[in-house]
């Protein structure tokens, strides 16, 4: 029984990303809605941010969808389409940015960060090490250790 839940459960967790799409949506010809589903795939859904408009519900979602789908439709290659909607809305619709002169902050950064990171743990070591160790206690500075401390 449990088994058969499991099945269940993941079956439908399988087809969710799919309901985003409405029939509505769906292109006649196979060839120009698998080319829609791809780009759909490649844009963010400015609403929810973490997903594309292919899988989102959102209603800008939808009319990208519907967009992306026009512009195909009318003749419009794929990098035509995404050339248009990122005119429209920006570098951000893109979930996966060019790498261009204006994206090399965000492409580097993260390479710029753990060259930092690990350099600052080197000089911080070797500051450590290169501190004195202190002169050893005198004789009299021991016996007034061991008064205060007791026996």
């Amino acid at each position: 029984m449990i088994r058969l839940l499991v099945a269940l459960f993941l079956s439908v967790l399988s087809v969710a990303p799919a309901l985003a799409v409405n029939p509505d949506e769906v292109l006649a010809d196979p060839a120009l809605e698998a080319r829609a589903r791809a780009i759909s795939a490649e844009l963010r859904c400015m609403v929810c941010q973490n997903q594309s408009i292919d899988d989102s519900n959102a209603e800008l979602a939808k009319d990208l969808r519907l967009l992306v789908r026009e512009r195909l439709k009318s003749g419009d290659s794929d990098e035509a389409v995404i050339a248009y909607v990122v005119s429209r809305y920006g570098e951000f619709v893109l979930l996966n940015p060019r790498f261009e002169a204006k994206t090399l902050v965000l492409w580097g950064m993260p390479v710029l960060l753990l060259v930092l990171g690990a350099l600052t743990l080197v000089v911080a070591a070797r500051r450590r090490d290169a501190r004195p160790a202190g002169a050893p206690l005198s004789d009299d500075e021991k016996e007034k250790l061991d008064k205060l401390l007791g026996p």
